[in-house]
């Protein structure tokens, strides 16, 4: 049975403010702690007034200094828009304070508007250059090699695992080129994951990080006692992605009773496609949605995404869920071998 994981855009609700957000951030952390998710990743957006993580380095920090045990990173770190080496500094110094529970998970958009990226003071073409971005921050972060003249301090010979994220095939193939670890965002383009994940598994080559392939997919899991209870709370996810459509990005919606009266028909289309690979309902219903997808990915871990409300029920949420897990645990034909390789 894959590991479960947890992805967190520190969301910021209606009514809430950021400080709320990275509070409920380390509480969900520890939550998950507790019921045993292997990983708590953040992920780097600018701009935008419903994500508090746009400091990801600080905010997994913040984080792995409440926990004790589980694994912390991002997901991702939007490589363009920094230095390699300001990264090797800042996830050296991370796994320094935090050894052996630090992962640095890398995205080769911007993650933000065009104007944003020029507030950030770099070069719109830099995405061009991520491959080797790559290689120069997993030198950084490696051995130091013979005549070496510019080192990360902390970084050097931490050797914090590295994965590619994407959602297209550029990611899948620069991870098995690379022999890195790959995470698919289906949790807001799903077109292309049973395709992207092929190639990375028939173009893979083993490298001193990793000797196999080794995916995640992410996605939304929405759940509750009752099928209708998760369907109402995940018209706040719902109400976003139609936001997006609109460009109106904002704070995170409360959850509504009926989103057929929020979205036109165009815009159900359009965010219903984006949220296609969202696993919705109480147990039940979730056993036969997850146990589909396992089937079909062959996933060796599962990231999760849940963009509920109100806090609390985004841990039942996630309590929830790991109780499905051990249900499948139990029932699942065995998938191969999913340790931790990454």
């Amino acid at each position: 049975m894959p590991p479960f994981s947890i992805l967190d855009l520190a969301h910021v609700p209606e009514g809430g403010t950021p400080a709320d957000a990275l509070r409920t951030s380390v509480d969900l952390a520890r939550a998950g702690e507790r019921r045993g998710y292997r990983r708590f990743w953040l992920a780097e957006h600018h701009n935008m007034i419903g994500i508090a993580s746009a400091a990801t380095a600080v905010v997994i920090g913040h984080v792995a200094a409440g926990t004790r045990t589980i694994r912390v990173g991002a997901g991702g770190v939007m490589l363009p828009n920094h230095s390699p080496m300001v990264i090797a500094e800042q996830f050296g110094t991370l796994a320094t304070l935090f050894p052996g529970r630090i992962d640095l998970g890398l995205g080769r958009a911007p993650g933000t508007d065009q104007r944003t990226l020029r507030a950030l003071r770099r070069d719109p073409n830099t995405a061009d250059t991520f491959p080797q971005d790559v290689l120069e921050l997993q030198a950084l972060l490696g051995p130091l090699q013979d005549g070496q003249k510019v080192q990360a301090v902390p970084g050097t010979n931490t050797n914090v695992p590295l994965w590619i994220l994407g959602s297209s095939l550029f990611g899948a193939q620069l991870a098995a080129m690379l022999g890195l670890p790959y995470a698919f965002a289906a949790h807001f383009a799903p077109d292309a994951l049973m395709q992207a994940l092929a190639v990375y598994r028939e173009r893979f080559e083993p490298s001193r990080q990793l000797d196999r392939p080794h995916v995640m997919p992410t996605v939304n899991v929405i759940a509750a006692e009752t099928d209708a209870e998760a369907r109402r709370l995940f018209t706040s996810a719902q109400q976003a992605f139609t936001n997006m459509v609109r460009g109106t990005r904002g704070l995170l919606p409360r959850p509504i009773d009926d989103i057929e009266t929020y979205w036109s028909p165009m815009e159900k289309a359009h965010a219903s496609s984006m949220l296609a690979c969202s696993f919705v309902g109480g147990r039940d219903s979730l056993r036969r949605q997850l146990r589909d997808f396992l089937d079909r990915t062959q996933a060796d871990e599962v990231m999760v995404a849940a963009a509920i409300h109100d806090p609390a029920a985004r841990i039942r949420s996630y309590d929830i869920l790991a109780e499905v897990q051990a249900d499948l645990a139990a029932d699942l034909v065995p998938m191969g071998d999913a340790h931790d390789r990454g």
